[in-house]
Formats: structure tokens, C-alpha cells, sequence
């Protein structure tokens, strides 16, 4: 059995996901593009070192944020991992709101040839020459189904696609449907659900709380570590901004604007994604819904209760 919960940012997702795994026996996969990055703790919200001691976690502070990890490596790795916990005689829990993440491990795609560095290089120059608008009208052109689905906002999955393309002459979307992998599970999704409302109350909270926490100073200790707003990891929601206001670019009451604006754009892009899904069992959240009871909920569904 494996288990899968997904959901927008601030949904709870680690907030039930812990209750849940003790009480199921579960390892936590992390299906979070970001939380595979070390010295990125704040701002991509990740489990405490307290409750990774409680319950085992994988794919968190495996990389240093200027190197490169790729969704379809993901899905090969976490299937490999989901093995070795399923031999323990333990549950493999996926938990994580990024999309592609998660429909990479549980469905499985080609991920495209190797980088062509040469291929890619003239990409990126264009992209700095004339923006990543340019480069989506090419995309469009070339592969309309992967740019319907690509986030504008993440030009690196722009680059690779249309790398792909010239690198093989065949959509990477076309890829993804033909080469698919055989998965040896059937997962059992959990979605949490939140009224648009509660949401958008619960985002802004966490992005004042990131800050209370020390966003800022996390952003300090990266550029120390030679991490720069150029990196992909770091040009995501809340560290884009971060980088933004240190450099002068915005004032602190429009960092934290953009940082709510960004984030609440990022949830709806998750849940158009998840929503699609048909297998998702929804959890509809609200005001008084604490996470040990959805966890309990949860495991009482998976027994047929």
C-alpha cells in the first residue's frame, strides 16, 4: 500500500501527515521540489528536525541548492526508496503540493534525453535577451499541450522543453505520453481541501510567519554560502521576493504584498493540477478541523470504515 496526500500550500499537509504516519506505520516520502534543498528550511516550510527524529523522512536536505534534480529523477529515486520501505515491512507515505513531483513517482514519465549543454546554452540566452514570453510563443508553436501546462513563472521548464524538442524533433509532452513507466503500485490519494477564503487567511499567516521566523536572515545565510537569486531553487515563491527587497528592487511592505500575491497564485496553480485528478479522495478542511482528527478520518478510510 502507499499512501499519497496532497494538497495547495498552507493546507496542512505536514500538519496531518505526521499523526497519520504514526498511526498507519508510514515513512514519509517528501514530494516538495524545493525541500530537497539544504539551507532552504523556512521558506519552503519543512518538518522540523524534531519531527523528522518522530517519523522518517526522505528526499529532504539531499542537495545544495545550485544543483540541478529533475522531476523525472524523482520518480525514479522515490520508487526505489518506496521499495525499501515497502521490504521494512513499513508504509511509504508521499506527501508534497509539487504536482509534476507527485505525478512523476505515482504515474511515471520520461523525463527527455540528457541536457545538451550547448542546446541549452543558446536557450538561455534568449531567455536573458527577450524574456521568457518569447520563449512560450516558440513553446506554443512547437508543443501547445506541454506550454497549456508549463508554469510561465518557472522559465527552466520552458528551457528544458524546448530543449528537448530541438535536441529530438519530438514534443516533450509526446515524450511523457509515449514512454511511460510501468508503476508496480496502486497509490491511494488524500487531497486536503480548503474553501478559497480559509486559504488565502492561512497563506498570509504563514508568509507572516515565515518572516517572523527569519525568512530574511535565511536569505542572508544562503548569499554567504555563495547562493544567489540565479539559482533555479531560489527563484521560487518567498525566496523570489526575499532577494528582491535585499537588493533594493521593492520596499519591505511590497515584499511581503508579492510574497502573499505569489503564494496565493501558487495554491490555486496546485489545486487547478490536483483537481484534475479523479483518484483523489478529498478531506474537505475548514475552521475547527485539527489534524489529528483528518489523520484519524484518513486511516479509518483506508481500512474501509
Amino acid at each position: 500500500m502507499v499512501i499519497v496526500l496532497v494538497g495547495a500550500t498552507a493546507s496542512g499537509k505536514t500538519a496531518v501527515s505526521l499523526p497519520l504516519a504514526e498511526r498507519i506505520g508510514a515513512e514519509i516520502l517528501s514530494a516538495d521540489s524545493r525541500q530537497i534543498y539544504r539551507y532552504m528550511n523556512i521558506g519552503t516550510a519543512k518538518p522540523t528536525a524534531n519531527e523528522r527524529a518522530h517519523v522518517p523522512h526522505h528526499f529532504i536536505d539531499i542537495l545544495d541548492p545550485d544543483q540541478d534534480y529533475s522531476a523525472g529523477e524523482f520518480g525514479i529515486r522515490g520508487r526505489e526508496e518506496i521499495e525499501r520501505i515497502l521490504l521494512r515491512g513499513r508504509v511509504p507515505l508521499v506527501v508534497g503540493g509539487s504536482g509534476l513531483y507527485v505525478r512523476s513517482l505515482i504515474d511515471g514519465f520520461f523525463d527527455g534525453p540528457p541536457a545538451d549543454p550547448e542546446v541549452r546554452s543558446a536557450i538561455e540566452r534568449r531567455l536573458v535577451a527577450g524574456g521568457v514570453d518569447a520563449l512560450l510563443e516558440e513553446l506554443r508553436r512547437v508543443d501547445p499541450v506541454f506550454a497549456a501546462r508549463v508554469d510561465p513563472t518557472k522559465p527552466r521548464r520552458v528551457i528544458r522543453a524546448l530543449e528537448v524538442f530541438h535536441v529530438t524533433g519530438v514534443p516533450i509532452s509526446k515524450l511523457h505520453q509515449d514512454l511511460r513507466v510501468e508503476i508496480p503500485f496502486a497509490p491511494r490519494i488524500f487531497g486536503l481541501g480548503w474553501p478559497k477564503p480559509e486559504l488565502h487567511r492561512r497563506i498570509r499567516m504563514r508568509c507572516m510567519r515565515m518572516l517572523e521566523e527569519g525568512l530574511l536572515d535565511e536569505v542572508e545565510d544562503l548569499v554567504r554560502r555563495g547562493y544567489g537569486p540565479g539559482l533555479n531553487a531560489l527563484n521560487t515563491v518567498g525566496y523570489a521576493e526575499a532577494f528582491a527587497y535585499r537588493a533594493g528592487e521593492i520596499t519591505r511592505d511590497e515584499m511581503i504584498e508579492l510574497f502573499y500575491r505569489n503564494t496565493r497564485r501558487y495554491a490555486k496553480r496546485q489545486m487547478t493540477w490536483f483537481r484534475r485528478d479523479t483518484r483523489i479522495d478529498w478531506m474537505e478542511m475548514g475552521e475547527g478541523r485539527d489534524a489529528e482528527g483528518v489523520a484519524g478520518e484518513i486511516a479509518e478510510r483506508l481500512e474501509g470504515k
